[in-house]
């Protein structure tokens, strides 16, 4: 982060810790993109992933004198906003079922799929598609950077669960966009 965006970043912390709503405007205008993506992903739904968006810089905002850094507010809001979508799709009870309870599951050998053909549109699209489970481990830990054991403790799962469900996602999502291929090429 560059020595300005700093000062300005730490400023709007420190006047948001002091109730200033405009501090907290300018924090919501720097942090609403990225964090709307990451519900967009977890949520599957443009609505869902405005409100549970909403609810979490609420929740921030009420909080944040609670934060003991300035400089960790990316993280920290960025956890603010994972660990509300986890509790939104609690709620809804379609959380990942643990991979033991399914026997028939045979992890499949990779598939050398070129995603890059592929515009980011297509692939969310795909991604939407597949279980609530499957789409919640890929989410954490295709985009959110968060290792299987991680996942594990977040969802309460084990480790090889974790791993079973992405690998289970990533099959789904290249079946999805292959399907999709097979029509475009019969429809051109």
């Amino acid at each position: 982060m560059e020595s300005g965006q700093h000062t300005i970043h730490k400023y709007l912390v420190q006047r948001s810790q002091q109730g200033d709503r405009q501090a907290q405007n300018e924090l919501y205008k720097l942090y609403v993109k990225a964090m709307y993506n990451i519900c967009r992903r977890m949520m599957g739904d443009e609505e869902e992933a405005r409100d549970v968006l909403q609810d979490a810089f609420i929740t921030a905002f009420s909080m944040i004198n609670s934060l003991k850094s300035e400089v960790t507010f990316s993280a920290w809001i960025k956890r603010i906003v994972v660990n509300h979508c986890l509790n939104a799709l609690k709620k809804r009870k379609l959380m990942t079922v643990a991979m033991e309870d399914h026997q028939d599951f045979e992890e499949e050998q990779e598939v050398d799929l070129d995603y890059s053909k592929y515009e980011a549109r297509r692939v969310l699209e795909a991604i939407d598609q597949i279980s609530e489970g499957c789409k919640t481990v890929l989410n954490l830990y295709l985009f959110e950077g968060y290792d299987h054991k991680e996942i594990g403790e977040i969802l309460g799962i084990t480790e090889s669960a974790s791993k079973a469900q992405y690998s289970k996602a990533k099959s789904k999502v290249r079946k999805i966009l292959s399907i999709k291929d097979k029509v475009h090429e019969r429809q051109a």
